[in-house]
């Protein structure tokens, strides 16, 4: 017989994958007792044996595991139809972490994880994944205002950005929020650190290297086929950290 909660609410549904039985149990007790249903598995093949049988909100990924590790499982995964991932990867090992957030991961937790924050990072990327798959009934305005820069249009409340020959570029949630800090404040410095504060929270853990990562993807995304680079319109200032170097408009 289905749980209740599994036809009512499969968005609450998460995958615990790790190798060790004692973390896999107490993680997925702990999180049951705050209403998700919870499942588990020990490395990759039961991973996907799972995702065949279930659909998922959300995955807890951990990195250190024999055999297929999670960095490798990550890399099989169509980010496109996936679900979120949170990756634990071991306290001091940042190469794991901006290597993660490079391959589409959504957040990352130290390992050994705190209970209590890990629920925070679930609850904070299934609030964000609800915010870009929610519909809403929004009152359209006579006159739609985006904010225009170099050629390019953000349609901050459809959260769109269009390129100069009017193609969609999709951008995830934390390079959107990077470019919104940046086109409210063009022509300034702005720090890593308000950066990160900007595109990831307030709450999320600093280390310089998770913003360059983000930054040189958002560059990758506003190259031109011009000739024309990222790296133009968000440049490096050595020891303080980018300025977004166009006029925007809003129009």
């Amino acid at each position: 017989m289905h749980r209740l909660a599994d036809i009512l609410n499969l968005e609450t549904r998460l995958l615990i994958v790790d190798d060790d039985p004692g973390i896999r149990e107490l993680t997925a007790q702990f999180l049951a007792t705050h209403g998700y249903v919870v499942d588990t598995a020990e490395d990759g093949a039961t991973m996907r044996a799972a995702l065949e049988r279930h659909s998922y909100a959300l995955i807890v990924l951990d990195v250190m595991m024999p055999g297929e590790d999670g960095l490798t499982i990550l890399r099989s995964l169509d980010r496109a139809s996936a679900p979120a991932i949170i990756i634990l990867s071991v306290i001091g090992e940042e190469v794991d972490r901006i290597v993660g957030l490079e391959m589409g991961a959504d957040d990352y937790v130290a390992k050994p994880a705190n209970p209590r924050e890990l629920l925070a990072r679930i609850r904070s990327v299934l609030r964000r994944q609800g915010e870009r798959s929610e519909p809403r009934l929004v009152a359209v305005p006579t006159a739609r205002r985006f904010q225009r820069f170099a050629g390019w249009r953000l349609d901050p409340q459809a959260r769109q950005l269009f390129d100069p020959d009017e193609v969609v570029i999709n951008l995830s949630d934390g390079e959107f929020r990077l470019l919104m800090a940046f086109v409210d404040h063009p022509r300034r410095v702005l720090t890593r650190d308000f950066l990160l504060d900007q595109s990831r929270g307030a709450n999320a853990e600093h280390f310089d290297r998770a913003i360059d990562v983000q930054v040189s993807r958002l560059r990758r995304k506003l190259a031109r086929q011009d000739g024309r680079t990222g790296d133009d319109l968000i440049r490096t200032v050595r020891n303080e950290g980018y300025m977004f170097a166009a006029d925007v408009e809003l129009r």
